[in-house]
């Protein structure tokens, strides 16, 4: 099995509990290898900031949040990587092929996947999901546990 990208919406159901949070966990225990870009950690760092900031973290809270997604980063199954240093030129690439409207910041996410060799990716972002497969990236979802 090839390795798991981990996009920001995913990586932050890590620290940030809402429904989908355990399907994330147990997913991510599931794989040999979850790759975390530059780029996914960037955007996971500045919607923490941006909660700081906004009130709804406290500074040592912070701290321990920032401190917490270092410790995970360096733990199985996550391997780090860094952003290609032609993920621009990729992501334009991509954009004048698709068929389907994509943001900026997942064209740059799938540049980075496609750098890198990965061919899956998790994502809870239907506009993402729906540029990776337009790629055929196979895509991932999170899922809410049902209620009984």
């Amino acid at each position: 099995m090839s390795a798991l990208y981990l996009d920001t919406s995913c990586l932050l159901k890590l620290f940030f509990p809402e429904p989908e949070s355990p399907h994330v966990a147990l997913a991510i225990a599931a794989e040999e290898e979850v790759l975390v870009s530059e780029l996914a950690l960037l955007e996971a760092e500045t919607q923490m900031r941006a909660r700081l900031l906004g009130g709804l973290l406290t500074k040592s809270r912070h701290r321990r949040l920032a401190t917490e997604l270092e410790r995970m980063l360096k733990s199985e199954p996550f391997a780090r990587s860094p952003f290609p240093s032609d993920g621009v030129e990729r992501a334009r690439r991509m954009a004048t092929s698709l068929k389907v409207h994509a943001r900026t910041l997942d064209l740059l996410h799938l540049a980075a996947m496609e750098a890198h060799g990965v061919s899956r990716l998790f994502t809870n972002d239907r506009g993402q999901a729906a540029a990776a497969r337009a790629f055929g990236v196979a895509v991932v979802e999170p899922a809410a546990p049902k209620s009984k």
